[in-house]
């Protein structure tokens, strides 16, 4: 016996609803997995600090014409172990803080004063890190054909001076950024042609 028409037409509804619910849901779940197949990255020196409040206190510990040179290696400032750390030779410090000074003698630091009096008996450290993860963010589609990336880049970053002469400590400065936040965001209208353009340009 057939079914009526209605019965027939309500079976149909009751499957284009479920198709589209299921449609819905394998679109949300693809979505979902792209946003995590998009690509992520870090730039990290490898110090011994993880963070910049620990590289801070490990120069703040430093005490100027009292600490020793030796210490410096305890709290991690060793060219030959840390490669965040750069020796500044006598003529970088004399550029770094003498030439095209405006000050006076008296007016400097007295340990910059004292170094820089002391000529090649004093040297000194740099110290530079940066670490920073990339997460690339947004739609997995428009990344993927390179039509808009989003970048969120966090981290910290961390500056230092060291000055020394002989076996003595005698100054130290720092810096950096504490808390890195920000979004990087490039846009190709052309997405995958762009580069066939710039390919095309460059010959």
């Amino acid at each position: 016996m057939p079914y009526p028409h209605f019965v027939i037409a309500l079976s149909n509804r009751l499957t284009g609803s479920l198709f589209l619910r299921h449609a819905v849901a394998m679109a949300c779940l693809l979505l979902a997995g792209c946003q995590a197949l998009l690509p992520k990255g870090s730039d990290a020196t490898q110090v011994p600090w993880r963070s910049f409040a620990e590289a801070r206190d490990a120069i703040e510990a430093i005490e100027p014409f009292h600490t020793p040179t030796s210490v410096l290696t305890d709290n991690g400032f060793d060219p030959f172990h840390n490669p965040a750390v750069t020796i500044l030779t006598w003529p970088e410090i004399v550029r770094r803080f003498a030439a095209g000074s405006a000050l006076r003698p008296e007016e400097y630091e007295p340990g910059i004063r004292a170094c820089l009096l002391a000529g090649q008996r004093c040297g000194g450290y740099a110290v530079n890190v940066e670490r920073t993860r990339h997460d690339r963010i947004g739609n997995f589609w428009l990344d993927l054909f390179g039509f808009v990336r989003r970048t969120n880049v966090t981290g910290w970053s961390f500056d230092a001076t060291i000055l020394y002469i002989d076996d003595e400590v005698v100054y130290t400065v720092y810096g950096g950024q504490p808390g890195i936040h920000r979004l990087e965001v490039r846009r190709n209208p052309l997405g995958p042609l762009q580069s066939i353009g710039d390919a095309v340009r460059v010959r």
